[in-house]
């Protein structure tokens, strides 16, 4: 078994230095950047543009997780994601093409269109997203959500966040591996902004070593997050220089991959912690190289 590299269906990714997944949502009503990439020629060129810029992994999502988002078909997003995952598949094969997606059904038709990894809100345990996700054999990652989109923000309430979490992480990994799951195909992400305050997000961050110490290889996903607008009381196009210092802190304390929106900015700022973390190598080294 080997942490620091992560096979996704051929593609190796070399997690020993801070790898950046570009976020791609082709849905309209994402917080961010809902109903810009909804058009497929547009999806597509915004992917290339990551991936020029340094993005590893491409992360496309069908179905907004933004607080009090509406939940889609299984058809709808499928129709969604599958074309768009079947053009990133064609036109970058050295890209590792993520689908972010809670439905065994999703997951199938994803990773039959190409992609090599699977990134699900609810852990695998929505019905039958376990079992789908250990028969295709790519990597998982299990993220930590309280409650559900439409709800997560009314009120979350925690005995002790950084403990519960962990607490979460673990149980998810040891039911995964008891399952048939590899170790080294599982992710953890403490899902900020999924059930949290502004208080829980930051406890979270300042304790990210904790779920480092679990085992599997860690992914934060911070960018442009309203945690970074309440302390900076920004509005979410100006949260960039709030989304790089998350980033920068989280890979110091143990995070192996960040999921951004802004990936040239992203990948330039992880390149100075990569070639501080291997001080002493011959030369330095980009991000995810």
């Amino acid at each position: 078994m080997n942490r620091l590299r992560l096979n996704c269906a051929g593609l190796t990714l070399d997690l020993s230095r801070p790898q950046v997944m570009g976020v791609l949502n082709v849905t309209p009503d994402s917080f961010s950047d809902g109903g810009r990439f909804v058009d497929q020629s547009a999806a597509l060129a915004h992917a290339c543009r990551m991936a020029q810029e340094g993005a590893a992994i491409i992360d496309v999502g069908g179905e907004s997780t933004r607080p009090g988002a509406r939940p889609v078909s299984v058809q709808e997003e499928r129709d969604r994601v599958v074309p768009v995952i079947e053009a990133l598949h064609r036109v970058l094969p050295d890209v590792v093409v993520s689908v972010d997606t809670s439905k065994p059904e999703v997951m199938r038709a994803a990773v039959a269109a190409g992609a090599a990894m699977i990134n699900d809100v609810r852990a695998l345990r929505g019905e039958g997203a376990l079992a789908a996700a250990l028969e295709l054999d790519v990597p998982v990652c299990l993220m930590h959500m309280q409650g559900e989109p439409r709800v997560m923000q009314t009120r979350p309430h925690y005995r002790d966040v950084v403990d519960d979490v962990a607490c979460f992480l673990s149980e998810r990994l040891q039911t995964c591996v008891e399952a048939g799951f590899s170790p080294d195909r599982l992710l953890l992400d403490p899902g900020f902004g999924f059930g949290k305050t502004v208080a829980h997000n930051l406890c979270l961050m300042k304790h990210l070593d904790r779920f480092a110490a679990l085992g599997a290889p860690l992914l934060i996903g911070v960018s442009r997050k309203s945690t970074i607008g309440a302390v900076l009381k920004v509005p979410v196009t100006q949260r960039l220089y709030g989304s790089i210092a998350l980033a920068v802190w989280a890979v110091a304390h143990g995070a192996v991959i960040v999921r951004a929106h802004d990936v040239a900015a992203t990948v330039q700022a992880l390149t100075m912690v990569a070639a501080v973390q291997h001080a002493g190598n011959a030369e330095p080294v980009q991000a995810g190289e």
